[in-house]
């Protein structure tokens, strides 16, 4: 921390001396108060922390905001320096000129307390996502050809819990993070923090965050900064700069804010506080009238006050009354323009070192220094200690820099006031000219391309295909590290170069790749624009149309991506290529809510895959997708078990079909689950969706790819009657979603599941609560939900007795399936429920839908379906057909797997038989479902 920030009371021979900041004592009491809570909650047990599962950790965030210069610096470093004793101080400080560096601040905080762990320790912590989150740490190199990019949800994720994890390691020392000029964070360090943040109780943090920051844009500063005449005019006074570059950076810092314990603004100096300075600084007693010009020409600002008054020591001005007209002209030299003439005055030799350090910023170590300026070692060296004898830059120290490690460590300024003033004043000329040659000069030094992208950033355009290069290099690296807007900047950058023709189009694709999870309007502009173009190959081609297939299908616009990937198919020779597209294609049309020939389609992609034996992975998609149309149809489940075997590779999928690869992407797996799961055979469903959630955990896909699978999971326990399980698999689906975004298709399937299962476990009202919050109803998305939205809104309408609206929904259901051919009663279940809701106003039409039913039920085949059917069918019946009816549903359904449906068809021929025994066995199985004994199925009189 640097001693020139600090409105300390200083000594006029050493200098400021700790522990004694002044009118400062609210703030360290407020930090004091935290300390303190941090180390009670980690020092207690779960119970004398008031909760069993070991929260309120006595943690939480707190803020101090103030104008530059006012002390945050000073402040920090006397929060450090006390609590240092009793928790394990973090440190980071942004930098201006950094911003785009992705995970600066993360690693500036936890490489060291990773580093004292050593190899072995770090690698138990980060257990299975040392591959994820070591890139991102710089604990290793990013990979070079990565399978898929690094979720940016994943990897926040991983770093939560490794932040977790370290704070379960240092309980007995719990970490205090101290962050400094948090306005320059780069902003997948601030959405880190965010996260941890984000979902846990005030209290309930395991770790002190404490941020300092300059006012944020539209934000008015902390009452007592006055303003001075003149200081605003000079463009190159950096006291007002500190607006975040990523407007998303001020969104995060103020959403942080809003959740910290207390937030602080800092205030300037007293005229009383100003006057200390002056005694200590220069000795004796100081007369008023120089005391209150020096007030006047700082401001009361800190910084400004320390640093008029060192120069007044070196000048060796007397504090007396005439000297105080000297003040203004010494005070012009400690900020903006004033900074730069001082630093000018030392020389051509030390200003151009110190524009070198302007430019390579935490990298400015006397190596890279003397790479940069052409000097020697022997210059540098001279020159450095000229700027610190100036007070410009500070020593080189451990620990005060990542890359920090004792005297050859990067050199830093004494303020980032001065930073700011030193880059402003180099001409834009030179400025690019220098962010050129650091690129080069960490190149040669062995540095990724990654590290050399941001000084690639600030070069001017020239038709360089080696910029091109690089930089499409360095965002390669930046999306294995899980910072997509880093990589698009690079993407975007290269573009302005340009690429040559034969690479512009290749370089728009990776850039639409690269946006892929995260702006899917900027990723359908850049792959359209880059299949316009000539330059892709096939192979390419093929590709592009494909993912611009996914991010158009996964915004609600599958129509258009239907017609996208058939136009390009058409165009594409026949072979595993076309047949990609193929299958895009089919999935997409059948996905469709609505479509114009259903049947025509199914029968086309029967012919298609009538003779595949999956020989290729293009084979078994197409099977994949086959067997999910075959289920929607209600084909026999014999045919649609046997195209799902045939889709996978020894029940598992096979190699470039799994759930986390690129080149198909989790649909297909998914669909095969999906169509096991209602051909009564959730056990193998349950198989491939619990490794669907593995294999996302483990690579860090931890945002709508994992709630899918979770749904899914629940999807295969509801099939198999275990509804709590099912349950929390789907509320854990929807947790996972929400932290992603609203309106979501994953929202759609999972609320339609939960609503489902709730109603199954008797539990209406909370069934209403999540529709409601989901608006699961119409206007209905685009896009089929699981299982069918409709009918299942039918069933909540009914078991909340809207009985009209109940039958509205679900003939409008029938309406829309039965012109497609889609008879799964299971998937489905609109033609029982409607012929219930119809059987006392309207018998004959309800028995009627009650028989066509159970004959697609039969053409199905599963014991589920031909059970269901058969207890529907019992309405309608004489009381001895129906109880023979409900006899032989019993039996179907003790065949199949779906254990809560048996436990109604009981309950229903135990009320027709009026059989104790049959009761007592409903009721169990009912209780091992989770499901409440409902009341049987009416019978309607004979």
């Amino acid at each position: 921390m640097k001693t020139a920030t600090a409105p300390w009371r200083t000594d006029p021979a050493s200098g400021p001396s700790r522990g004694n900041l002044l009118e400062r004592e609210p703030e360290l009491a407020a930090a004091a108060h935290a300390v303190d809570s941090l180390v009670a909650g980690s020092a207690a047990g779960p119970v004398e922390r008031g909760a069993a599962d070991g929260s309120a950790h006595g943690g939480g965030i707190l803020v101090y905001r103030g104008e530059p210069g006012i002390g945050k610096t000073a402040l920090l470093a006397e929060i450090g320096r006390s609590a240092r004793d009793r928790c394990t101080v973090l440190t980071a400080r942004g930098g201006e000129t950094l911003t785009s560096v992705p995970f600066h601040l993360t690693r500036q905080l936890l490489q060291p307390a990773l580093d004292g762990l050593g190899g072995a320790a770090v690698r138990d912590l980060l257990h299975d996502h040392f591959d994820l989150l070591a890139p991102a740490l710089g604990l290793a190199p990013p990979p070079l050809s990565p399978a898929a990019p690094a979720d940016p949800q994943g990897v926040r994720d991983g770093l939560v819990r490794l932040l977790d994890g370290l704070a379960e390691l240092l309980r007995d020392r719990p970490p205090v993070l101290l962050v400094d000029d948090a306005q320059w964070a780069d902003a997948e360090s601030l959405a880190w923090l965010d996260a941890y943040t984000r979902t846990r109780r005030d209290g309930d943090l395991p770790a002190l965050i404490v941020l300092a920051h300059r006012p944020l844009p539209n934000e008015p500063s902390p009452p007592g900064r006055r303003s001075e005449p003149g200081d605003r005019h000079d463009p190159r006074d950096p006291r007002g700069s500190g607006d975040p570059r990523d407007p998303g950076v001020a969104a995060t810092l103020a959403s942080l804010r809003d959740r910290a314990v207390l937030t602080l603004g800092l205030h300037a100096l007293t005229a009383d506080a100003t006057a200390v300075l002056a005694r200590d600084a220069l000795g004796g007693q100081p007369d008023e009238p120089f005391c209150h010009e020096l007030w006047t020409v700082t401001s009361g600002n800190p910084y400004e006050t320390v640093e008029l008054l060192a120069k007044a020591r070196d000048r060796m001005v007397e504090p007396v009354a005439g000297s105080a007209a000297l003040l203004r002209d010494l005070g012009a030299g400690t900020r903006g323009g004033g900074l730069v003439a001082r630093l000018e005055a030392l020389g051509a030799g030390p200003t151009r070192l110190a524009w070198a350090i302007a430019v390579l910023g935490a990298d400015s170590t006397p190596q890279l220094l003397a790479a940069l300026t052409g000097m020697t070692p022997n210059e540098v060296a001279d020159h450095t200690d000229r700027l610190r004898r100036a007070r410009i830059v500070t020593a080189p120290h451990p620990g005060g820099s990542p890359a920090g490690t004792g005297p050859t460590g990067p050199l830093e300024f004494a303020h980032p006031l001065i930073a700011t003033a030193v880059y402003g004043s180099v001409s834009p000329a030179v400025r690019t000219a220098l962010h050129g040659r650091a690129a080069w000069a960490l190149t040669e030094a062995g540095h990724g391309p990654a590290a050399a992208s941001r000084h690639l950033l600030e070069v001017h355009p020239d038709d360089d295909e080696d910029v091109v290069r690089r930089l499409r290099a360095a965002a390669v690296e930046h999306l294995a590290v899980g910072a997509p807007d880093a990589a698009r900047r690079c993407l975007d950058r290269a573009l302005a170069e340009p690429p040559g023709p034969e690479t512009y189009a290749t370089v728009l694709y990776e850039l639409g790749c690269a946006s892929l999870l995260t702006a899917p309007a900027a990723t359908v502009r850049h792959l359209r624009s880059a299949l316009d173009l000539p330059g892709l190959d096939d192979a390419l081609r093929i590709d592009a149309t494909y993912r611009l297939a996914q991010v158009l299908a996964h915004s609600n616009q599958l129509q258009e991506a239907a017609r996208t990937v058939a136009t390009e198919a058409a165009r594409t020779p026949p072979g595993t290529g076309r047949r990609r597209l193929q299958a895009a294609h089919f999935m997409y049309e059948g996905f469709q809510a609505a479509e114009e020939d259903g049947p025509g389609r199914s029968r086309r992609l029967t012919e298609l895959t009538a003779d595949f034996t999956g020989a290729d992975n293009s084979e078994r998609a197409l099977l994949a997708v086959r067997a999910f149309d075959a289920m929607l149809r209600g084909e026999p489940a014999a045919e649609i078990v046997r195209l799902c075997d045939r889709a996978l590779a020894d029940g598992t999928p096979a190699r470039g079909l799994g759930w986390t690869d690129t080149t198909w992407g989790f649909e297909i797996p998914a669909l095969t689950g999906i169509a096991y799961a209602f051909a009564d055979r959730p056990d193998r469903a349950e198989a491939l969706f619990g490794e669907a959630v593995r294999a996302f955990e483990i690579s860090g896909w931890s945002g709508a790819h994992l709630a899918f699978a979770h749904t899914l999971l629940g999807l295969a326990h509801r099939r198999r009657g275990n509804l709590p399980r099912a349950q929390h698999h789907l509320e854990e689906g929807l947790r996972l979603a929400d932290r992603v975004g609203t309106g979501l298709p994953v929202h759609w399937d999972t609320a339609c599941l939960l609503v489902d299962t709730l109603l199954a476990r008797g539990r209406t009202a909370e069934a209403r609560s999540v529709a409601d919050r989901y608006r699961f109803g119409p206007p209905w998305p685009g896009a089929i939900v699981l299982p069918d939205g409709p009918s299942v809104l039918g069933r909540l309408l009914l078991a909340e007795g809207r009985h009209e609206e109940a039958v509205g929904t679900l003939e409008a259901a029938a309406e829309a399936l039965t012109v497609r051919g889609r008879h799964h009663g299971v998937w489905a279940p609109w033609p029982f429920d409607l012929a219930r809701a119809l059987a006392t106003t309207d018998p004959d039409r309800a028995a009627r839908i009650a028989t066509e039913a159970h004959a697609h039920a039969e053409r199905l085949g599963t014991p589920t379906a031909r059970g269901e059917a058969l207890r529907c069918l019992s309405l309608f019946a004489t009381r001895p057909e129906s109880r023979r009816l409900l006899t032989r549903a019993v039996a179907h359904l003790a065949a199949s797997p779906s254990r809560y449906e048996e436990s109604r068809a009981r309950l229903d021929l135990a009320h027709a038989t009026g059989s104790a025994a049959t009761l007592a066995e409903a009721r169990s199985l009912a209780a091992t479902c989770g499901a409440v004994t409902a009341r049987a199925s009416t019978h309607p009189p004979e």
